[in-house]
């Protein structure tokens, strides 16, 4: 069963669920343009989640859900809220939901975490989970060390439930290449990102659009918490410290609030801008729904010419 089929939506296709960016109306404007947005409820306690929650379900009657960081303080609340709020589909990220999982299935959820490894897909299957999200390192934000080329088969093949493949996907080329691999459908991030509706500083578009190949780089990693951003002034003066291998105390005063100042105030120097490998593809800002549209027939081209080939 393909992920549309599973979701009750137009295409095979799941928003990521970006801490500051994934509001309630964007994700309401993602499921209007047939994928399944996902409120991204990261540092926000379980009042703004809910605030956020009542945008998308005013802006929309199509499938919306929510992702849960797991390292989110306010997680129980938040996790009692999406089943008093009759959330249909949850994912989760940076760590496993444990008995989470057994309330929100009792109240008729949808729970699919993020993985970047077998052993955590295996772990989570075990728990309940309903499917997973396989992301690879060339995402942005919070990566692992897989790529998904690597990662997506190894995990088919390691469980029985199905998997969602994401990172290094932004055009129909990427998003044929992982059905191929055996996911049932994609979550996309960094393409979503230069819509017209995303609600990012037109600065944060800018620099995306701007963006080359190799354009990104991975902070984080003597702390065990790498983050995949764009490189500019933050992110040379954070690597430089972790190359004097400064405390974590030094590295996360450079970063403290540093997403708030990309997403918000448009600064790109110093803020975190944070951004997948795709970025160098990213060309113009176009509405959600040219985005999605021209993603999933261009991999339904690509699989088309894809039967032809003959060794």
């Amino acid at each position: 069963m393909m992920l549309n089929e599973m979701l009750g939506i137009k295409y095979p296709v799941i928003q990521g669920g970006m801490a500051n960016i994934a509001t309630g109306k964007f994700a309401a404007a993602v499921s209007n343009a047939g994928g399944l947005g996902l409120i991204g409820s990261g540092g926000w306690d379980a009042a703004r989640v809910e605030e956020e929650i009542h945008d998308a379900k005013k802006a929309t009657d199509k499938p919306f859900g929510v992702n849960l960081m797991l390292m989110n303080p306010d997680k129980e609340n938040i996790a009692d809220l999406l089943v008093r709020e009759n959330i249909k589909v949850i994912t989760t990220g940076a760590g496993t939901p444990g008995k989470l999982v057994d309330k929100w299935k009792a109240a008729g959820a949808i729970v699919i975490p993020v993985v970047a490894s077998c052993a955590l897909a295996r772990k989570v299957e075990q728990q309940g989970a309903d499917a997973v999200i396989a992301e690879g390192g060339e995402s942005g934000g919070h990566v692992g060390d897989m790529t998904t080329m690597a990662l997506v088969p190894q995990v088919i093949d390691s469980v029985n439930i199905p998997v969602i493949a994401a990172g290094g996907i932004a055009d129909g080329r990427q998003m044929a290449a992982a059905l191929m691999l055996g996911a049932t459908g994609v979550q996309v991030g960094t393409c979503l990102l230069v819509s017209e509706e995303c609600p990012i500083h037109e600065n944060y578009k800018e620099a995306l659009i701007k963006a080359r190949d190799n354009s990104t780089t991975v902070t984080g990693r003597s702390l065990n918490a790498p983050v995949r951003i764009l490189k500019n002034v933050m992110a040379r003066e954070y690597l430089k410290l972790e190359a004097q291998a400064a405390s974590r105390d030094e590295l996360e005063q450079i970063t403290l609030g540093g997403l708030r100042r990309a997403v918000f105030d448009g600064d790109v120097q110093n803020g975190s801008v944070m951004a997948g490998q795709v970025c160098g593809q990213l060309k113009e800002v176009k509405p959600l729904a040219t985005i999605l549209d021209e993603l999933c027939e261009g991999a339904k081209k690509r699989l088309a010419e894809a039967a032809s080939i003959k060794f």
